[in-house]
């Protein structure tokens, strides 16, 4: 089960208005806080809910940038991890987020994470590395299929160009990645060992057919405005 859960101050006090209880509450009242639950957002949580997740196994998507532009709140992401949480990386949707940019997701959990915690060393770079791979095939019960480079594993994987100015001198390649490097320097992507983008190209799909449908939308939804 996927669902969008705690996100806002405002979905709490509404839940405890309408049935007397928080929505995890009711979540447990429906038994469906386990480990089959992806629970996204997070941003209003006590102690004791805390306690539930851990001895739940829920999983939880931490989508920051959706997040911070929403004046949602902030998912307690290290605290979380610390206890033994599956948190992974999302981007919400487009009205929310606007690039969807994984990326920038990336560094912005982790600033948001030091920057509330007042501590640097709090999710360090691999570990938000992992909450963008590995992390999201553990939510979705596909992580011995893929997540990561390992033999028996699908071939997904996308390779990233760091010579580029804004990425030299490479101290540190995770660091730098999630750092530093930004989504226009990746320069392929394969799929189940299929290339999907090469040197930036799109490979199955034609940019110029999606750049024209979406003005068309687009124009159509002025229309409605």
């Amino acid at each position: 089960v996927h669902l969008h859960l705690h996100e806002t101050d405002g979905e709490v006090a509404s839940a405890v208005s309408m049935s007397g209880m928080r929505p995890m509450a009711r979540m447990t009242q429906l038994g469906l806080m386990n480990e089959r639950l992806i629970a996204v957002h997070m941003t209003e949580l006590n102690a004791g809910e805390i306690d539930q997740l851990v001895e739940h196994g829920v999983h939880v998507v931490h989508c920051p940038e959706s997040n911070l532009k929403l004046g949602s709140g902030i998912c307690p992401t290290a605290e979380l991890m610390a206890r033994g949480v599956n948190v992974c990386l999302g981007t919400d949707g487009a009205a929310s987020n606007n690039d969807l940019d994984m990326w920038g997701e990336m560094r912005s959990a982790a600033f948001l994470a030091k920057g509330s915690s007042r501590d640097p060393q709090v999710l360090p770079a691999a570990e938000v590395l992992a909450m963008a791979t590995i992390n999201g095939a553990r939510a979705l019960g596909i992580a011995d299929e893929t997540g990561s480079i390992e033999v028996g594993k699908a071939a997904d994987f996308c390779a990233v160009n760091l010579d580029e100015p804004e990425t030299q001198p490479v101290h540190h390649v995770i660091s730098t990645l999630v750092y530093a490097a930004a989504r226009h320097q990746v320069s392929d992507v394969w799929v189940a060992g299929r290339q999907l983008l090469a040197q930036r190209r799109l490979q199955t799909l034609d940019e110029a057919d999606i750049k024209q449908r979406a003005a068309t939308w687009s124009e159509r939804l002025k229309q409605w405005a």
